[in-house]
């Protein structure tokens, strides 16, 4: 047997967690000392205490688990529910971690404010472009809304392709619209430049028009730290009297495996003199 001092090193639990479970009866010691009163386990209370605070990390209550523990749930059972477990811990990492690079994007953003770009910005005309797109809808024009909707719609467009044999000859072009229904939702339309056949189907193959004058701007790195490259265009649009109209264009020039490594041409239309 084990004193609980033991026990619990070899548990990776405290002491005190032991005591806190023999008091609510969720785990017992095999033995107690009538004159001493020490409490003793023994290796195989090792099985309950792990299945204890798994289902703890689960996010069940005590009285939850002791019902689960007491009926005895399989190992099969359990695996698969801290398979669910991991796999929403794992999201919600995913998440934070999105959370994350909007906040340096931020950062960025003020902290570039009061610089303007100087030589980055070029006004010059955007000729018009036959693409084939899918679309879709995100919740806003953030960038935490527009990544999880415009990269699975690249994800089917270029399978599209592939099962219709349809090569693609251009980098890709993103751009957007208010969505009809309103309420900030963005209509996203993931498309990229071939040289096929207009068609209405899936993917739709269609001419995008020219832009007249358009101010572009590069971005270099991932497209969920585009914020403070496109605040900096947009700075430089207001500054010289220009005014800008819609949403700017994403031209796709680069997109190697890594991200960060990304280069990414915004064009942002602008309004007639």
């Amino acid at each position: 047997m084990f004193t609980i001092g033991d026990f619990a090193r070899h548990g990776r639990v405290s002491a005190r967690m032991l005591r806190h479970y023999d008091a609510t009866g969720l785990l017992r010691p095999a033995h107690v000392d009538p004159a001493s009163g020490y409490r003793y386990y023994t290796a195989a209370q090792l099985a309950r205490l792990n299945r204890i605070i798994a289902l703890k990390d689960l996010g069940f209550t005590l009285q939850q688990v002791r019902d689960i523990v007491d009926e005895t749930v399989s190992t099969g059972e359990l695996r698969g529910m801290l398979r669910l477990r991991r796999a929403e811990l794992e999201a919600a990492m995913a998440a934070a971690e999105a959370r994350l690079v909007q906040v340096e994007a931020r950062l960025r953003a003020i902290e570039s404010e009061g610089h303007m770009p100087t030589n980055d910005v070029i006004i010059k005309s955007v000729p018009s472009v036959r693409v084939a797109e899918l679309t879709g809808t995100a919740a806003s024009y953030a960038p935490e809304d527009i990544g999880p909707v415009i990269g699975p719609l690249y994800d089917e467009l270029f399978r599209c392709l592939d099962a219709a044999g349809i090569a693609a000859t251009g980098p890709g072009v993103a751009y957007y619209e208010d969505a009809p229904e309103g309420g900030g939702r963005i209509t996203v339309h993931a498309a990229v430049q071939v040289s096929a056949p207009l068609q209405d189907g899936t993917p739709r193959i269609l001419d995008l028009p020219s832009v007249d004058r358009a101010a572009t701007i590069v971005h270099r790195g991932s497209m969920d730290a585009v914020l403070p490259t496109a605040q900096a265009l947009a700075r430089w649009v207001d500054a010289n009297g220009h005014r800008s109209m819609g949403y700017a264009r994403e031209i796709n020039l680069e997109c190697p495996e890594n991200r960060d490594d990304w280069v990414t041409e915004l064009q942002a239309p602008l309004a007639r003199d």
